[in-house]
């Protein structure tokens, strides 16, 4: 990029959506900065920090845009003008950011979805401050639309229209699959760059100490259930002040708690492409199975295991904690699903970690559960990349291109239903923690498979020499 000398570059990141929950778009505002040495102006909604490394970065400067406001039960009447008026009150504010309140850029790297009206504005700004413009093409915005609308609804039709018009205007595109590659180039005329997503170097397996002082500070939540009383509620020793669920300080030295329950993370956008319902159904069918392997009846209370467990007793099958990570449209919904929910050895917790918290939860966990599906079935779930990042193993909802990402039996499992998946929770914790060779095996596989090529070096492979090409004028 720029030489001794040169005037210093400058791009602009587009995101119609929180920055704090766009890691992808993080990840290369810093490989912008770091790598690419230019400006980098991030145009987005508020709502999450983002990492405190793109926050501290004197060549990052985020501008923060005002979100079409929420309109709560609106009749159904209306529904179709909001879907009008929304796209307007948007492509409004982009233009404004984009062409008045940010320097004008060398190039324009807009995040799709969603498509309208953000490509819309993109080229249109691209056009009238003389810059260039890259897609990244993390899904297809029109199916996501079709997973409210329907395939057949005409705005799915128009919104498809939009997309592929104004994505086959940009100068350059980068996608995150070779099945989107694929797509792209077949039935869009688009010749896109794959850049799979990797972690980034800050998610790592989290060292003892680090896994200690997380449990500390979130031991509150991790006390407190979703709704009645769990295996988990008031399940700290009030004695030791520096116990948690999972480890124990003693004097200098820390350890993992030898009954300590079995901690399964799954992190979240709660959205419809997520059944939520296959985590819970499996969670029920565990509970059920490990009780009639122990001869338990439904009389037993919850308050005698979760004693049995505070005295040091061990069990052939350990309990679960389920922590979900993330924000979203429908978590109330299934936040009210879980406050129904009577379990005896297994609880969930939702909770939203920053973004220094979150690798270092993912690597303190036993197993990452991995609920995505695709609207589109050619894109990969991030948070997969950032569960083996951090050394941990996943179970993962089988769909078409999946297998690019998680090679069974190797650094995962797959599973297509909640039966399924409760099969392997059975398998992989029997004998937790000691003696559960599955999980070991996995976790072994994670560790050989773990890509030695880091977002840094793939975004310099891939991303680096297409936006250059793209910013000379020679692509």
């Amino acid at each position: 990029m720029p030489g001794n000398g040169e005037r210093r570059g400058r791009a602009a990141l587009v995101v119609l959506g929180d920055i704090g929950r766009s890691p992808r778009m993080q990840y290369h505002a810093l490989s912008l900065a770091r790598q690419a040495c230019l400006e980098v102006d991030i145009v987005a909604y508020g709502g999450s920090d983002p990492h405190s490394a793109v926050l501290e970065h004197q060549s990052i400067h985020i501008h923060k845009m005002k979100p079409w406001p929420a309109i709560p039960h609106l009749p159904k009447i209306l529904q179709p003008l909001m879907l009008l008026f929304k796209p307007v009150f948007q492509f409004m504010m982009l233009l404004w950011f984009l062409c008045v309140k940010i320097p004008a850029p060398d190039v324009f790297i807009v995040q799709n979805p969603p498509s309208v009206p953000t490509l819309v504005a993109v080229k249109w700004a691209s056009w009238l401050r003389r810059s260039k413009f890259v897609v990244d093409w993390h899904n297809f915005g029109y199916t996501l639309l079709a997973l409210s609308l329907g395939r057949s609804s005409p705005f799915v039709a128009v919104y498809r229209w939009f997309e592929k018009h104004y994505g086959k205007m940009a100068n350059g595109s980068l996608c995150v699959t070779q099945a989107m590659q694929l797509e792209l180039a077949q039935n869009w005329g688009i010749k896109a760059t794959v850049l799979y997503d990797q972690p980034p170097e800050f998610f790592h397996p989290t060292l003892l100490e680090e896994k200690h002082k997380l449990f500390c500070r979130i031991d509150k939540i991790l006390n407190e259930s979703c709704g009645h009383q769990d295996c988990f509620s008031n399940g700290k020793d009030e004695n030791n002040p520096n116990a948690t669920l999972f480890t124990t300080q003693v004097g200098p030295d820390i350890i993992l708690n030898q009954n300590r329950p079995a901690l399964i993370v799954s992190s979240t956008s709660w959205t419809p492409d997520e059944d939520f319902n296959i985590l819970l159904e499996a969670a029920l069918m565990y509970d059920r199975r490990v009780a009639a392997i122990l001869n338990e009846d439904d009389s037993t209370p919850e308050d005698v295991l979760s004693r049995e467990y505070c005295e040091g007793k061990q069990f052939l099958y350990p309990r679960l904690l389920f922590i979900i990570t993330g924000k979203g449209p429908e978590k109330q919904k299934y936040e009210g699903k879980l406050r129904k929910l009577k379990l005896k050895r297994v609880a969930f917790r939702t909770m939203w970690l920053s973004a220094e918290d979150y690798p270092l939860l993912l690597g303190s966990a036993d197993l990452g559960v991995c609920l995505h599906t695709s609207s589109s079935g050619l894109d990969l779930p991030m948070k997969v990349v950032d569960m083996f990042g951090c050394g941990l193993p996943v179970c993962a909802v089988s769909y078409s291109c999946i297998k690019e990402l998680v090679k069974a039996e190797k650094n995962g499992l797959l599973f297509s239903s909640s039966s399924e998946l409760a099969d392997e929770l059975m398998m992989l914790f029997k004998g937790f923690p000691d003696e559960c060779d599955a999980l070991k095996l996995l976790k072994r596989g994670v560790q050989e498979t773990r890509s030695s090529v880091s977002w840094e070096t793939e975004w310099e492979a891939n991303a680096m020499p297409l936006i250059a090409k793209v910013i000379s004028g020679d692509f």
